[in-house]
Formats: C-alpha cells, structure tokens, sequence
C-alpha cells in the first residue's frame, strides 16, 4: 500500500517550478503594464499547478501499465512499482485534471477571457495523450514541443492575458525563455532514461537525439533564457535580475556535459526546477519593478 510519501513521489514535486514559473512571469508582463492582478495570478497557479499533477499522475498510469517503468533508475513509480492499483492513479489523474479545469474556468469568467477555454480543453487532451492512447506523443520525441507550447506560451501569456488583456513582447520572450527551461526540466528527465526507454520503445526527443546531443540541448535550453532576458532589460532593465543564476546553470551544464549518468541526474533535475523557479521569480520582480 502506497504511503503518503509515495503520492508525494507520484506527483514529481521537481516538476512543479515548471507549473508555478510561467504564471509569475505573466504576472510580472501584467504589471509592466500596470494590469496586474493577484487573485487572478493565484487562480492561474492553481490552474497550472492541478494540470502539472494531473500529468505526472496519467504518465505514472501510461507507462506503468505499459511496461515502460518496469526497469528505471529512478524512483519507483506508483503503478509501475505496484504500489498503488493502476485506476486508481488513473483517478487520480482525471481528479486533477477537472480540478484545474474548475479553477481555469472560474479564471475564465472573471477575466471574461473566453477565448481561451478552446485552449483549456486542448490543454487537458495533451496531458493525456503525452503517454496515453494508443499513440502517445511523448513517445514518438515530440514530449519538449508539447511542454513548451503548454508550459511556456500558453501558461505564460495565458496569466498575462487574465490580467491585462494585452501581450507585450515582455510576455513573449518571457514565456520563450521559461518554455526552454520547462523542456531542460523534461531533457534531463529523459537523458537519465535513455538506456531504459531506448529498451522498452519510448523514443523520447533524448532518445532520438543520442546522449551526446541531448546534453549540448540541455545546455543550450538554459543558456538562451538568459540571452532573452537580455533582451528584455532593454526597456526594463531590472531583468538583468535573472543574471544571478548564471552561476547555476553554469554549475548544471558543467554536470551534464560532464557526463553524469543515473541517479546523480536526478540532482540535476531538483536544480534544474529550482533554476526554472528562480527564472520566474526575478522576472516578476524585473517586470513589476
């Protein structure tokens, strides 16, 4: 029986800084321009939060009734590890679907920006078919252009459009930057399981690309962000907050290149969270100053 750690384990609290970052971001643009609203950023966070569960629990019940976690190098996944029945997980996930879809949908009314419920729905239909249906598109390498479109543009200048109505570039390129780093999280994640998913047919973007140039994507997928806030403090010059964690993706690139194998990614896959975490939190503060 799965204990409350294992649920914990389940909802790969690594990956939550991918959910919270793009909705500070779309904060931060919604203040640059004077717009902002807390509320509204709390329902967003809500929203981007319920859907990140919601995935990691419908990939734990994909893979795990596939077979696809029978053998891994990291943690022992719910269903996979047979530590909890696999509909319950499946359960579990649509819970967090429906709660996010709830609160996107109360965000939706006050903000009275409807357009965006075609967009919801296409949200919760690509949390489930990352890895499930019969042809899932985590598995065929597409898995980092689905996180970036969802958990870059969509969850960025989504926030930015419940609170100002308007997308200034700001926006645009802050929700580029956090996007590459949401796929770093994803890149990592997957150069970890490369030996494992190559075995089981999981032809993850990693996977496709070779270990070697999935290591120098990683990289480039940390360093560019930085560029863009460059960028950016061209007109908002507090931007040049998100230098300070130069020294850290310096530190994560050098571990990944160096060849880190294993369970000593999974450090890389906490920092990677962390840097994403920080990414957003400098720019909010960048752009609300």
């Amino acid at each position: 029986m799965a204990a409350f750690k294992d649920w914990l384990e389940g909802a790969r609290l690594r990956t939550l800084p991918a959910a919270v970052a793009p909705v500070l971001i779309g904060t931060g643009a919604a203040y640059e321009v004077g717009s902002g609203s807390i509320p509204r950023a709390l329902l967003a966070a809500g929203v981007a939060l319920s859907f990140q569960v919601g995935v990691n629990f419908a990939n734990d019940y994909s893979d795990g009734v596939r077979g696809t976690d029978d053998v891994r190098t990291g943690p022992p996944r719910l269903t996979g590890g047979g530590l909890v029945e696999p509909r319950t997980v499946k359960l579990m996930a649509f819970a967090s679907l429906a709660l996010g879809g709830l609160l996107g949908l109360i965000l939706i009314a006050v903000s009275g920006a409807w357009g965006l419920l075609a967009a919801g729905v296409l949200a919760v239909i690509a949390a489930w078919y990352y890895t499930g249906g019969s042809r899932p598109y985590g598995y065929m390498g597409l898995g980092e252009v689905f996180v970036f479109l969802f958990f870059g543009l969509m969850a960025t200048l989504g926030t930015t459009w419940t609170q100002a109505g308007q997308l200034p570039a700001s926006a645009w390129l802050g929700a580029t930057g956090v996007g590459l780093i949401a796929c770093a999280l994803l890149m990592v994640n997957n150069i970890r399981d490369i030996p494992t998913d190559s075995l089981v047919g999981k032809n993850t973007l990693a996977v496709r690309m070779g270990d070697r140039r999935a290591r120098l994507a990683y990289v480039a997928m940390l360093v560019i962000p930085l560029l863009l806030a460059l960028l950016i403090a061209v007109w908002s010059p507090w931007a040049l907050l998100t230098l300070i964690l130069a020294p850290a993706v310096a530190a994560q690139s050098t571990r990944v290149l160096s060849g880190a194998q294993g369970r000593d990614l999974i450090v890389v896959l906490r920092d990677t969270g962390l840097i994403e975490l920080g990414y957003g939190l400098l720019l909010l503060i960048g752009l609300a100053v």
